[in-house]
């Protein structure tokens, strides 16, 4: 077993799509996309006899405070089998690969179900440590699209089922485009999105990027929702072997009424089908299903769609240097817990001001 750097993108694609475990997040294509933010991607792969048996596309990370350089493989290994020589050729390799650019760690976040014991197994004997701090969500929601579309809109919830047909009666028309005019759009309508919903985005480059990369193969579109030729709403969905993904979502603060997400979600869902997908992602929602918790607000809406919960094995850590890493690990706890007290404190802050008597 031999660990090659792969050049063949067609070769790449075709392996990470063919198996279980490939993501979105291990094509070829999202190794570019950090070329303007200044990170540096290796596509690794485990080859014997002239075929490719693992991938792992990994992305050279600066740590916050620590300020070192870690490895990390979002959504990798792609590797169907843990017990295969390829996985522990892979991680091997990556040792050296450390040494090269001083990273401190691996981070692996493999594509498997929660619980898998063979693959804990697997990470245990390859000296991996459990992390529970993830950088991807762990939990998603998803949609088998196989059934027919009447069925898939039966299988909704009431509401959204009666929203994705108010909004074309309202007016509302969808569109796919790859037009560098449609994403100038979709990108005013994302920053409108991110200021009144207080999201991170990146730079318009990065999504001009992904358009043109996917696009190119025919793996990702942008919808846009308009309104007598105004552009109200617009998503952006790709794909990765039988499963496409919603990937961005944006709207603006007019028109709210006509209800264009969900006419946007189904028109994906449909794209999805056109491209031989069987399953629809959403992508993130709450990891633990409470209201009141992070991103529970995510699941209630993309659960009026139907379909049900994955999720993920947690974050697996190769060290390489261990007092590097113990600093980051308490880095990382400290951080969690001011996000926890905040949160707190604006729960305890929105209690009080519902159960206040209103002024006379």
């Amino acid at each position: 077993m031999q660990v090659e750097v792969i050049t063949d993108r067609e070769r790449w694609n075709r392996f990470v799509e063919s198996q279980a475990t490939g993501n979105i997040t291990q094509t070829w294509e999202w190794a570019e996309l950090g070329s303007h933010l200044g990170t540096q991607a290796l596509r690794l792969g485990a080859v014997e006899d002239g075929e490719l048996r693992g991938a792992l596309l990994v992305i050279i990370e600066k740590a916050p405070v620590v300020g070192q350089p870690y490895l990390y493989a979002p959504r990798g290994p792609v590797c169907d089998d843990p017990t295969s020589p390829a996985l522990a050729a892979l991680l091997d390799h990556t040792r050296a690969l450390a040494r090269t650019h001083g990273a401190f760690m691996l981070k692996l976040e493999p594509n498997v179900p929660d619980g898998d014991q063979a693959w804990l197994d697997a990470l245990r004997r390859l000296s991996l440590r459990r992390n529970p701090f993830a950088t991807h969500p762990r939990r998603s929601w998803a949609l088998d699209i196989t059934p027919d579309e009447q069925t898939l809109l039966a299988n909704m919830k009431e509401k959204w089922r009666y929203n994705v047909r108010l909004a074309g009666r309202k007016g509302v028309t969808v569109r796919a485009t790859l037009a560098e005019a449609d994403i100038a759009t979709f990108y005013t309508l994302y920053r409108e999105t991110a200021d009144r919903d207080g999201i991170f985005i990146h730079e318009r480059r990065h999504y001009d990027d992904f358009l043109r990369l996917y696009g190119e193969r025919d793996a990702a579109t942008l919808l846009l929702a308009e309104v007598e030729g105004q552009p109200i709403a617009a998503l952006i969905v790709a794909r990765c072997g039988p499963v496409a993904t919603y990937m961005f979502g944006a709207s603006s603060n007019r028109e709210r009424n006509r209800m264009p997400n969900h006419l946007l979600q189904w028109t994906a869902i449909r794209w999805a089908r056109e491209h031989g997908c069987r399953l629809y992602d959403f992508r993130a929602i709450a990891e633990t299903l409470e209201p009141g918790e992070d991103m529970y607000s995510l699941y209630t809406y993309k659960q009026g769609f139907g379909g049900f919960s994955l999720f993920t094995l947690e974050t697996h850590d190769l060290v390489f240097q261990p007092a590097v890493y113990w600093a980051y690990m308490r880095a990382l706890r400290m951080k969690r817990w001011m996000v926890r007290r905040r949160q707190a404190r604006a729960a305890r802050q929105h209690a009080t001001r519902t159960t206040m008597p209103a002024s006379s």
